[in-house]
């Protein structure tokens, strides 16, 4: 058997199979670490100029654990998994058919230099290209768990609630929006997967197989942590910008006539770093989540009798 990463390697394992060991692998990581999840998407929403007369009081300013804090003192604990339904459900699309399409078109299209090895550029055409067709697919799940994330904050602010769960939350923007309300920022939603699929992907697949050929080291847990720790902090510094953008348009679309314009309004406003307003758990979850879904979908894959990635 060749080198991982090689197409001697590749075994044609069932793409339902490994579709659904990597759903299982992203419920597990996105359970653990959406606490994280919610704090950004809170910090992202920092500073943006909401119309006062919805608005009782300002939004104040605060770090991650201010924020984490304040959620759980002013709302309660549980709300620091408000969201949770839609975001699974955004991975079993999501993660899904990333994980399938990169591997399908590894497979097929990304063919072999003479040293046996996947171009890096390849790996990060068909990265990126993967993450975009997945996260369209994925958007409406998105576009709910961010307005769900938000129902505490509104309820501070003296807001009405708006969804009484996931599938309402789906019947209510339809009913409101029609069927294209629920792609309200795909476009700066996929390109945020793009550019975290070119970290997260690309890096994950071309660190492990470098030190595989390189370093003597076992396709093991330990490999697979020091490729996962890479991937994602590469994926939290390109998606970051990306991810502001595309939260702000979700949470109030009324505000922005796209992606750019969010953008400028952003750096504008509240300057360039605004872009990467929760940036440390962006990558704080990140890291760990990258690690808990890679270490869970090898062993998983390993149980399966599937190859390794």
């Amino acid at each position: 058997m060749g080198r991982p990463g090689t197409v001697s390697n590749e075994r044609k394992d069932g793409f339902l199979k490994n579709y659904i060991l990597a759903c299982c692998a992203a419920s597990v990581a996105e359970t653990v670490t959406f606490p994280l999840d919610i704090t950004k998407t809170r910090l992202q929403i920092q500073g943006e100029h909401v119309s006062k007369k919805f608005v009782k009081k300002p939004i104040a300013h605060r770090g991650t654990l201010r924020t984490i804090f304040g959620i759980i003192r002013e709302e309660g604990f549980r709300k620091l998994f408000n969201g949770l339904p839609p975001a699974i459900l955004r991975h079993i699309v999501y993660t899904g058919c990333r994980m399938q399409f990169y591997e399908i078109i590894r497979r097929e299209n990304m063919k072999r230099t003479n040293d046996k090895v996947f171009p890096v550029w390849k790996a990060a055409l068909f990265g990126m290209t993967s993450g975009a067709a997945a996260q369209f697919l994925a958007s409406p799940t998105d576009l709910v768990k961010v307005q769900m994330q938000m129902e505490g904050r509104r309820n501070l602010d003296g807001l009405p609630k708006r969804f009484r769960g996931t599938f309402h939350a789906f019947h209510i923007i339809f009913r409101e929006r029609g069927l294209k309300g629920l792609w309200r920022g795909w476009l700066p939603n996929c390109q945020r997967a793009a550019l975290v699929n070119l970290g997260d992907l690309t890096t994950y697949d071309s660190v492990k197989h470098f030190i595989l050929r390189n370093l003597n080291m076992q396709d093991n847990y330990v490999t697979h942590t020091m490729s996962s720790v890479c991937s994602g902090l590469v994926a939290a510094s390109l998606g970051t910008p990306a991810d502001v953008i595309k939260t702000r348009i979700m949470n109030e679309p009324e505000l922005y006539k796209g992606s750019i314009d969010c953008f400028l309004k952003a750096v504008k406003n509240e300057g360039f770093f605004s872009l990467y307003k929760g940036f440390f758990p962006t990558w704080a979850r990140m890291a760990p989540w990258s690690l808990t879904f890679w270490l869970t979908y090898e062993q998983l894959r390993k149980l399966a009798s599937s190859s390794s990635f």
